[in-house]
């Protein structure tokens, strides 16, 4: 079986999903995993999909019969089942939008030899003072051999100089 990630954008509208759905179905095509997202009037998202090798050329092509619709861009992925090694910490992460907090949260941890597994944000109205209000959640693995407590202590530090709420667990 070949594993194919796609990466999907193009403008938002009804029945995309069900569109790509159909092709990957036609060609003998299994829809494993999905992050898919409308994003400014931009839907987002990539598509992990698995297919027998014998119909891995034939999905490729069915494929570009959305371009019109939706660029897509199938990568030769490999699926592993084994869970990646290392401890994991998932934290959120809220307060006043400004820019660089995607920043400062990253270099904290790179800094601390964590990798992000997944990372999720949103801005959203502040209920009472009318701005905005940033919101993540972050899924993040240390390497093996290392610890995510000195990753934590270092958010939380960092939560208290950029005055946001730190949700570890």
């Amino acid at each position: 079986m070949a594993h194919l990630v796609l990466t999907v954008v193009g403008d938002d509208r009804a029945g995309l999903v069900q569109k790509l759905a159909d092709i990957i179905a036609a060609h003998g095509g299994n829809w494993e995993r999905s992050e898919l997202a409308e994003l400014a009037g931009a839907f987002a998202g990539i598509v992990l999909v698995e297919v027998p090798d014998d119909h891995r050329a034939a999905l490729v092509t069915g494929l570009s019969e959305l371009d019109e619709l939706l660029h897509i861009t199938p990568y030769e992925g490999t699926a592993s089942t084994d869970a990646p090694a290392g401890e994991q910490v998932t934290f959120t992460v809220l307060g006043n939008d400004r820019p660089g907090i995607v920043r400062d949260l990253t270099q904290v941890l790179v800094g601390e030899g964590l990798t992000i597994d997944r990372f999720a944000s949103r801005t959203v109205a502040a209920p009472m003072s009318g701005g905005e209000l940033f919101e993540a959640t972050v899924t993040a693995r240390a390497r093996v051999g290392d610890a995510v407590g000195d990753a934590v202590a270092a958010l939380e530090e960092l939560a208290g100089e950029i005055q946001v709420d730190l949700t570890v667990g």
